[in-house]
């Protein structure tokens, strides 16, 4: 589902009211564990983390006017949806993911190449997600990017 939001909180408050008070938890989860550096916005109709074009002036490569994307998350019709970044470009962080989420929660992994599905809502595993959002700082993120950019 896409949203026409201007800011988090508009998002948010668009989103059926069932699903508020997750989604505030979940923004409130990720906010207090990203490290310094990344900026939360409105990103691709979501509400996403990112390195700012003051740390990274390049932007995304695909869309250079558009802030170097990272982390983000979305009220889809039948889940709620995490895109990390980190879990698509680095192996080591995508392995641990996987071998820790049986351990926060007791439904089956849904996951894409950086996206995890949530299909139960308010059974998000909010202690793994807070710790995934610590894996990574603007600079190591800024590192990865370029180094998988220059391969191709």
């Amino acid at each position: 589902m896409q949203y026409k939001a201007s800011s988090p909180e508009d998002y948010i408050s668009q989103v059926p009211e069932e699903r508020q008070d997750v989604l505030k938890a979940l923004r409130k989860t990720i906010k207090a564990n990203l490290p310094k550096g990344f900026e939360e916005g409105i990103q691709y109709g979501m509400i996403g983390y990112y390195v700012p074009h003051s740390k990274y002036p390049d932007g995304y490569h695909c869309t250079p006017e558009e802030p170097l994307p990272f982390m983000s998350f979305a009220s889809q019709k039948n889940s709620i949806n995490l895109y990390h970044s980190g879990i698509y470009a680095v192996p080591e962080i995508h392995d641990w993911f996987v071998n820790e989420y049986p351990k926060h929660s007791k439904y089956k992994l849904d996951m894409g190449k950086s996206c995890v599905r949530f299909k139960r809502i308010n059974d998000i595993p909010m202690e793994l997600i807070a710790e995934l959002c610590t894996k990574l700082t603007p600079d190591q993120w800024i590192d990865i990017y370029e180094t998988n950019l220059k391969k191709k």
